[in-house]
Parts: structure tokens; sequence; C-alpha cells
């Protein structure tokens, strides 16, 4: 069998590619670029539809390595049904920090500041002054500390907060302090000025920001999603948004695209926008990296980084 790799990225534009494999570049076309089933490598199309990245599975039948160019896996649940026993499922850990984090720090520095009523102001002639909150003596929660939450926490500190807390899905302690489980969320959410969510998308997350979650915000306090849309329940989130009672910086929601009609662009308080946390000009140069090192691994029979799963294993 022909061992091929489909890449999502031009194989022409990395340099350092492994010698041995046959590159072929599928970025989700109609037309594959060869036979799926001589595919042992397969780097998902990067910020299209799950349906179009998980259209090939079913056909490749001797594939060794799923890679995906985000953060989580989400979106191919719907196909890892098709896929045989061992394969391996990696995400891009490292690719996708540093502009997730940007974004994060520049939805809650322009809810905080007001920025969205000065372009509106602006586009009035309208010269809106007044007094605004700052991110400094705030206290930020976030929700779903891996290493995207860390680099927020990066861009965090030299805007003086007052404090971090972090959560994650099991309790560990870090260099910078404690990580709490989840099951702290109850207490930990009165305190938070800022609630930043970048958690994967799973069972245990789907609708973890809903009416209870919400209520036991401080009043005041904004909500920032950079995560995947489904983490909130969007009607209880409408429903203390439009009392005022807390503010919301959303960078992904559900459904996507939001609907021109859905109430929650008119909504107040509310800053949306449109899923753009990771494509950015920093995004080709750590993909094309991450690919060049787990090819090399892959050809040298090395270990892979960033093994989510392996289908077939207990509990996958």
């Amino acid at each position: 069998m022909t061992a091929d790799v489909w890449l999502s990225i031009p194989p022409d534009t990395i340099d350092g590619l492994p010698e041995g494999p046959n590159y072929r570049f599928w970025d989700g076309a109609d037309e594959f670029p060869a036979d799926p089933a001589d595919c042992v490598y397969y780097v998902v199309p990067y910020m299209k539809p799950s349906e179009v990245g998980v259209r090939p599975l079913p056909e490749m039948s001797g594939l060794q390595v799923v890679q995906t160019l985000s953060a989580g896996i989400d979106s191919l649940e719907p196909g890892l049904g098709h896929l045989r026993p061992g394969v391996q499922v990696c995400n891009a850990r490292g690719v996708h920090e540093a502009s997730t984090a940007e974004l994060a720090l520049t939805l809650i520095l322009a809810s905080l500041r007001g920025v969205p009523d000065f372009v509106r102001a602006q586009g009035r002639g309208e010269w809106l002054g007044g007094f605004r909150p700052a991110l400094a003596d705030k206290n930020v929660l976030i929700v779903g500390y891996g290493s995207i939450g860390s680099a927020i926490e990066d861009r965090l500190v030299p805007f003086e907060v007052a404090r971090v807390a972090r959560v994650a899905r099991s309790e560990r302690t870090t260099a910078r302090g404690p990580v709490h489980p989840l099951t702290d969320l109850p207490a930990l959410l009165p305190e938070a000025d800022v609630v930043v969510l970048v958690t994967p998308l799973t069972e245990a997350t789907r609708g973890l920001a809903g009416a209870e979650f919400l209520a036991r915000m401080k009043d005041g306090a904004l909500l920032v999603n950079v995560s995947r849309g489904p983490v909130v329940d969007i009607k209880a989130l409408l429903a203390e948004v439009e009392t005022g009672r807390i503010t919301a910086a959303l960078d992904v929601t559900d459904p996507e695209p939001l609907p021109r009609e859905h109430p929650l662009w008119r909504a107040p308080g509310v800053l949306i926008s449109p899923h753009v946390g990771g494509p950015t000009s920093a995004f080709l140069p750590r993909a094309k990296r991450l690919l060049v090192d787990q090819l090399t691994r892959f050809v040298n029979r090395e270990p892979l980084r960033n093994v989510i799963l392996t289908t077939g294993a207990t509990g996958a």
C-alpha cells in the first residue's frame, strides 16, 4: 500500500517535511486528491464544517493518525465511529494559544472599557466620555485551564489583576497556584468580576454556563466565551443580559454562524466576534511547525504529541 499523507496546507509551503510519504493536498474540495484507502495520516481541513472534515473517514481503511489543526476535536465526533481500532487522534496544542489568548484579552478590555460604544459614537460624530471599568484590580476566573488558559493568564498578569482563579476538569497545582476542579465553580463564581470560558466541548461542559451558573455570577460581571458556543446556554444568557445584571463577550455562539435575526445580536451588553480566536497570522507558522514535528515523529516511529484518544481503546 502506498503511504499517503493528506495535508490541508499545501505541502510545498511547509519546509522540513520528512521524506518518505506521498504528500497530498486536500482542503475540503469536492474531489479527493487520491484514494482515501491509501491515506495513513490525515490532517483535517481547518475552519471547515464538520461534515467536510469527516467525509473521507469512512473510506480511510488504512488510516493510522488523524491530526486536527484546532484546539478541540469535537468536530470529528460524528466520524469517529468510522475509524478502525488503533487510530490516534491528535489536536493542535501549541498552535492556537497566542491567538486565542490575544482575542480573550481583546474582548475583556473592549467590553470593560466600552469600545463598542465608542465605535458607535464615532459613527454619530459624538464625543462619548465618562468613567469605565478597568481590568486592573479585577478578579478573573479562567474555566478550562489548559495551555490556552495558561496563555491567557500570561497576558493578564501585566494588567495588574487582583487575582486569577483557575478551574479545570481535575484538581492540580501549578507554579502559579492551585487549579480547582469543576465542582468548585459554585463557590468561585460569585467572587469573579470576569469569567473566561476556554473549555473543550464535551458532554460535561455542554451547557455548563447555564441558568444556575449565570445566576451565581456577581452583579456587573463579564462572561467571555472563547471555547465553543454550546458551552453557554444562550437562552439563559439572554435572560441575564436583558436585565443588565451581567455582560458578555462571545467569540463563539450556538448556532454558528449566528442567524441575522437572532436576538443575541441586539442584546444589551453583548459583544460578538465571529469565531476568530484562531485564524490569525500566527496560525500558519505554528501549524507548520506542529506538522513537521508530528510527521517527523510518525516517519521515525516515535511517540506523537497531543494524542487525545486512540480509537477502540477503553474510554475512547
